[in-house]
């Protein structure tokens, strides 16, 4: 009975603490603290959907779950559990940025591309444009191809996040983007042809290249490699990545950790172009030609 007594006025305790908590802040509550709270509100929100999908994401679940314990433990004055727990959080924060170091780095690396792309002066956006459109157009030319063939096929379309670590992992070859060279360069008796190709700044920077594979549980079962691949591959970079089935010669596009199927060369275009250029461009029966 004693126990429940006090476990009766510590919760009392803590209700009234917190009552009294929100009182005095409401009581001084300001027009800065509401621009205050929205502004942490949209950090939270682009913080939340950037990890959302990733293998931080689950890591993160369990830092708030060890958080909340934390703060159980002193509220309800655990001091052994309190004390375990602290001590475990001030080493855990070096841990944290250790553990989401690619995370961070992928951030902060989207954050400076973008803002380096917006200094860009405008002949350059023009010159750029132009580059990517002709780009566009003949992978989904020869991705077309290959699709009628059933010649299996992983294209990694970089956009700001620097992909020289998977780069290096294949053999150079930095040459225009050519849907003929994209055809032979995945010809299934072509020294190159098993591996992603990389097209980075308009241009086919390499061939071969290996590819993170995605840890995710909730995948289909039936998904090849190429797929699990293209799904690893967005989950550290913001890159598109075209994957042909050779089975099935069905056309599908992996981006921000999300796989889509059954593309053909007038959806792929259409998707690229918003997607890379960030403009609706319609496809006529002349550019299908």
């Amino acid at each position: 009975m004693n126990f429940l007594n006090a476990l009766t006025a510590t919760q009392d305790n803590v209700f009234s603490s917190i009552v009294s908590f929100m009182r005095d802040c409401f009581a001084n509550f300001q027009l800065a603290d509401a621009f205050d709270i929205l502004f942490l509100s949209i950090v939270l929100f682009f913080a939340f959907r950037f990890i959302k999908g990733k293998k931080a994401g689950v890591l993160l679940i369990g830092i708030v779950i060890f958080f909340s314990i934390m703060i159980a433990a002193y509220f309800f004055e655990l001091q052994a559990t309190h004390f375990v727990f602290s001590q475990i959080f001030r080493v855990g924060v070096i841990a944290i940025i250790i553990i989401f170091q690619p995370e961070i780095r992928d951030a902060l690396e989207k954050v400076g591309a973008g803002s380096i792309s917006g200094i860009m002066s405008f002949g350059d956006q023009k010159k750029k444009r132009l580059q990517y459109s002709a780009a566009i157009d003949n992978i989904c030319s020869a991705v077309a191809d290959l699709s009628n063939t059933k010649t299996g096929a992983l294209i990694v379309f970089g956009r700001t996040t620097k992909l020289d670590e998977v780069i290096q992992t294949g053999i150079t070859i930095n040459a225009e983007v050519n849907s003929n060279l994209i055809r032979n360069l995945f010809f299934n008796k072509a020294p190159l042809h098993d591996g992603a190709i990389v097209i980075d700044d308009a241009r086919i920077a390499a061939a071969a290249c290996l590819l993170p594979l995605t840890r995710r549980t909730d995948i289909d079962s039936d998904l090849g490699t190429r797929h699990r691949a293209a799904i690893g591959m967005t989950e550290t970079s913001d890159a598109i990545v075209i994957i042909v089935s050779e089975e099935t010669g069905t056309i599908s596009v992996a981006h921000e950790c999300t796989l889509t199927r059954d593309y053909t060369s007038d959806t792929l275009r259409k998707f690229l172009m918003r997607k890379i250029i960030k403009s609706d461009v319609q496809v006529n029966s002349a550019d299908e030609a």
